[in-house]
């Protein structure tokens, strides 16, 4: 059994004053990802509270009676049984909230506030399973909200890994402000969590913490703090992924099964290698650092210490990023997006100008975005 290290203000002897955190998270299917994620955060929090189970846009990928169907729940019982000395983490399901055939209702939001309503930190710091921050990182996050009691929300600038440790994902879609998460916000008594599509936490007052005291991604990316998300690393993961894209009603994405075989599987769309694939994206080589347990995880794929898993081949990435076309595509396509901007602007103000009253033919005829 790996113990996880303690938490900088508890056993450790370090500075008592950091806030306490609450880490919420939401998970289904959730493997090889679970453990690793809470022994990630284990050290830093001040409890962990996971809302496992599926959305009714997930039962294709979830149990009959809603969980996850890769023992994704019994491996978090396990590590509160066994990893969890400080007794830091709670597990929610949908029966714990009184929905008997293990579904949640509606899309998240449920979720989300299941564990907002249980967090008795100062901060409610949220968390997807595949999404982990560097050690010495986060401990600059914490300093800094100990340091500046004001900051209401914080907002965190992504890497998107892709199908490999040595690739990253970049695109449109991200560049026009995907790229950014709102992660981190001041919690007490009063407070609520309003959407989770945007993450949005309301204080005592209703205000939207995001329009008080808030620090936003491209501030801590400056001083090279951002969130290492690995959404599309895995074959399984991916598969999974897209299954319930394209059975959700909000993602809009029903060609989301196909996008996993030709772009993600194969590479036969390389510039549609993002997920929200009616944006041009591309692939990129990526040279820096990787969490520590996201290190550990793929090792253990590696050598047979989690089962179940596959890791991609990167063979044809390879490939790929070797060839001087991709390369020039790729400076095409980078260059293409302020055009495309301009397109998509001209062409809603020509839809939207009813006092214009421009004929039907003239509106089809207008430049349309790539996609």
């Amino acid at each position: 059994m790996r113990r996880p290290a303690p938490h900088p203000g508890t056993e450790s002897g370090a500075d008592m004053s950091l806030p306490r955190v609450t880490f919420g998270i939401i998970v289904l299917n959730g493997e090889p990802f679970t453990r690793y994620t809470l022994r990630a955060l284990y050290p830093f929090a001040h409890e962990i509270i996971v809302a496992e189970g599926a959305a009714p846009g997930a039962q294709n990928v979830a149990s009959s009676d809603g969980h996850s169907r890769d023992g994704t729940l019994d491996i978090l019982r396990r590590f509160k049984a066994e990893e969890d000395p400080e007794n830091k983490v709670t597990i929610v399901t949908a029966e714990d909230e009184g929905h008997p055939n293990g579904f949640w209702p509606g899309e998240k939001d449920e979720q989300s506030q299941a564990y907002a309503k249980r967090a008795t930190g100062d901060y409610l710091w949220q968390v997807d399973m595949d999404e982990f921050y560097r050690a010495e990182e986060m401990a600059r996050v914490l300093a800094m909200l100990r340091d500046d009691p004001t900051i209401t929300a914080v907002t965190f600038k992504q890497i998107t890994f892709w199908g490999g440790l040595d690739y990253r994902v970049d695109g449109w879609y991200l560049r026009r402000g995907a790229t950014y998460y709102h992660r981190l916000f001041k919690w007490g008594h009063g407070y609520s969590y309003a959407t989770h599509r945007p993450p949005t936490v309301l204080d005592d007052q209703g205000r939207n913490l995001r329009d008080l005291h808030w620090i936003k991604g491209e501030t801590l990316a400056a001083r090279g703090i951002h969130l290492y998300h690995y959404s599309l690393l895995l074959p399984k993961q991916v598969i999974e992924k897209c299954d319930y894209y394209a059975n959700a009603e909000w993602a809009m994405r029903a060609g989301a099964v196909q996008w996993a075989q030709d772009a993600f599987l194969s590479l036969r769309r390389p510039f549609r290698v993002h997920n929200v694939y009616n944006f041009l994206s591309w692939l990129e080589r990526y040279s820096g650092p990787h969490p520590d347990q996201v290190q550990a995880m793929i090792h253990d794929v590696r050598t047979g210490g989690v089962s179940g898993v596959s890791l991609r081949e990167t063979a044809d990435i390879e490939r790929l990023l070797a060839s001087p076309w991709y390369a020039l595509g790729r400076w095409i396509v980078q260059r293409l997006d302020p055009v495309d901007l301009w397109l998509r602007r001209i062409r809603r103000r020509l839809i939207n100008a009813g006092a214009v009253r421009l004929p039907a033919a003239i509106l089809r005829a207008a430049p349309k975005p790539f996609d």
